[in-house]
């Protein structure tokens, strides 16, 4: 069983998630041709709220992050990264089970976008999220309260 934390984010924590989104992200922005190194990481400084934001930690170590965004119809599932040596280990599944957990008991449905061809649609297509619409680049999807 992995050691498996998740604490509320800081302000601190800002620069370690910016290196890791440009990281997690980097395939995919290259696959659509939009990849900048400097755009990657200042987009995240300017949208970065440690209020919706969570990190997560595996023994101790920062793993990744991932926020829930309220608003009046739904919250937006955002900034999900994981460390790419974590990824497919469960981690990112028992993360966002935990959070549509907290959707589902208030009955608050649950907004993303993914980018279009990125191989996490499928994490959050077996958790019930459902195409909604799409652009040349980003996939939007929602997930109705018990989805799953």
């Amino acid at each position: 069983m992995v050691d498996l934390h998740i604490r509320p984010a800081l302000s601190t924590d800002v620069e370690p998630i910016v290196e890791l989104r440009a990281v997690v992200m980097r395939p995919d922005l290259e696959r659509l041709g939009r990849y900048d190194p400097h755009r990657v990481r200042q987009r995240f400084r300017d949208a970065f709220d440690p209020a919706h934001t969570w990190i997560i930690e595996v023994s101790g170590a920062f793993a990744g992050c991932v926020a829930l965004r309220p608003t009046a119809e739904a919250h937006w599932l955002e900034h999900f990264y994981l460390a790419p040596h974590l990824q497919g280990t469960g981690i990112g599944t028992a993360v966002l089970h935990d959070l549509l957990a907290r959707c589902d008991h208030t009955g608050t449905p649950v907004r993303l976008n993914v980018l279009r061809g990125s191989p996490a649609r499928r994490l959050y297509e077996r958790h019930g999220f459902r195409l909604d619409t799409e652009d040349p680049v980003d996939v939007f999807m929602v997930r109705t309260p018990g989805g799953e």
